[in-house]
């Protein structure tokens, strides 16, 4: 179905990032944080002029809608252009790690049918990792960075450089593609054994996506910052997005996160609420104290993995607040806004939005503080799954119309929700075939051996 231009302009990348620079285009919207290199600011108008850019770069290149384009890159200003310049000529962007290598890789390319690659000269300059670009034959194009150019590297000759598309004269248009908010926006590959399956997430999950600063409390003054990568959808949500719509002041990126930088680049640029994955927490509490812990001015923490053990002191210790929250890039989201909900809870789905229930391998509701399967649906609906080339995948995570999460979890009397699972070391949950019910580990087995109490649940 076509969409009508109001829920376009709400919910395309392009779109939303083209009506910022019209309104307002000299808006700082980022700072790319690198280390011992200067600081990258990006406006606004910035922001659309160099997203046309490399779109008018594509376009030349014959790249045309529904053709794939994967991003490989740290969090430089050119991630952000590739991902504005795919939404603007309807390409579904494939993210995937700078990191990956070998036989990961070539799966990553050949699986999503990679028409495209937008990666950098610290990519290209391992040698395997160029080989295996080579042998898939897909369409390759360079950023030559800061940080490359300062180590020496010289991209190969045979990749056309991003960098003399955005040096050139200011392109004409490229025109709005998207024309139906379910086409595919992102692919994102799920985590698990064997080659992974990926999740197709249309432009209509702004919708959704754009509830968070209000769920989340962010005000019009906020900094917020990340070292996580933008390849996942923690830092795209939580970080990226609120400043191309303007909701904060600006936000900080960092190429890569550093627990013995992270008060020093807070207190340099200002920071006033940073993302929180995992151990990370465990790993910045557990620095030595120094006269940075309260230097900064972070009043929240945006958390996906908080310890409950040392929630309370983390915030005592470092003078800050933490929002607790669940995201998969399936669908699923809930929060505990701070001061809310209890400690090591994940919180509630948003109201009006989803539903979330813990349900047993029958499908059937728990009891209170008894553990179950994770499942959500829309609120008045039922749940939507696409995996890339697998419906068969994505039929078996749907079950009467609730989506499985594959998260084990528990409820207390409130409906307020807690993981029994850690998290995954990628940001998000783990998107995973059901377990088999005979295997260890089944839902079976963690309903006989876990109560209440490893939550925590009061």
């Amino acid at each position: 179905m076509r969409a009508t231009a109001s829920h376009l302009d709400t919910a395309v990348l392009s779109r939303v990032v083209q009506a910022e620079a019209e309104r307002d285009p000299d808006r700082l919207v980022f700072v790319f944080e690198n280390g011992p290199h200067p600081a990258e600011a990006v406006t606004a108008g910035q922001l659309a002029v160099r997203g046309n850019q490399i779109a008018a770069q594509l376009r030349g290149a014959g790249l045309r809608r529904g053709d794939r384009v994967a991003i490989m890159l740290r969090n430089n200003p050119e991630f952000v252009y590739a991902l504005v310049a795919a939404a603007r000529l309807a390409l579904p962007t494939v993210l995937i790690d700078p990191r990956a290598r070998g036989g990961s890789l070539a799966h990553y390319l050949r699986f999503a049918g990679c028409a495209g690659l937008i990666t950098a000269d610290y990519v290209v300059a391992d040698d395997d990792v160029a080989g295996v670009i080579r042998a898939s034959g897909v369409r390759t194009w360079v950023v030559s960075t800061p940080e490359g150019q300062a180590m020496g590297i010289d991209p190969p000759r045979r990749w056309p450089l991003v960098n003399e598309a955005l040096a050139g004269p200011e392109a004409p248009s490229t025109g709005e593609h998207v024309v139906d908010l379910s086409e595919p926006w992102l692919l994102v590959y799920t985590a698990g054994r064997g080659d992974p399956d990926a999740i197709e997430i249309g432009h209509d999950r702004m919708l959704l996506y754009r509830r968070v600063p209000e769920l989340f409390g962010y005000r019009s003054d906020d900094v917020p910052y990340t070292g996580l990568s933008l390849t996942h959808g923690n830092a795209l949500i939580a970080t990226m997005m609120p400043a191309i719509w303007g909701v904060v002041d600006h936000t900080v990126l960092s190429r890569w996160f550093t627990r013995r930088r992270l008060w020093d680049v807070c207190i340099e640029h200002g920071v006033t609420t940073w993302s929180n994955l995992g151990e990370l927490a465990t790993a910045v509490y557990s620095e030595p104290t120094s006269d940075r812990d309260r230097a900064h001015s972070v009043r929240l923490v945006v958390s996906a993995g908080m310890p409950r053990e040392i929630w309370r002191p983390f915030e005592e210790r470092f003078g800050v607040r933490v929002l607790e929250w669940y995201v998969t890039m399936a669908g699923g989201f809930a929060c505990n806004p701070v001061g809310v909900g209890p400690v090591g809870s994940i919180g509630k789905p948003p109201e009006g939005l989803l539903e979330m229930d813990v349900v047993d391998v029958e499908g059937r509701s728990v009891a209170v503080g008894q553990v179950g399967e994770l499942v959500l649906r829309p609120v008045g609906g039922e749940a939507r799954l696409t995996y890339w080339r697998n419906p068969e995948a994505a039929a078996r995570r749907v079950r009467n119309g609730w989506l499985l999460t594959g998260d084990m979890a528990a409820r207390d009397a409130e409906g307020w929700l807690y993981l029994a699972q850690p998290r995954g070391g990628d940001g998000l949950r783990r998107v995973s075939d059901p377990i088999p019910e005979s295997a260890p580990g089944s839902p079976d087995e963690d309903l006989e051996m876990a109560d209440a109490q490893v939550f925590g649940i009061p």
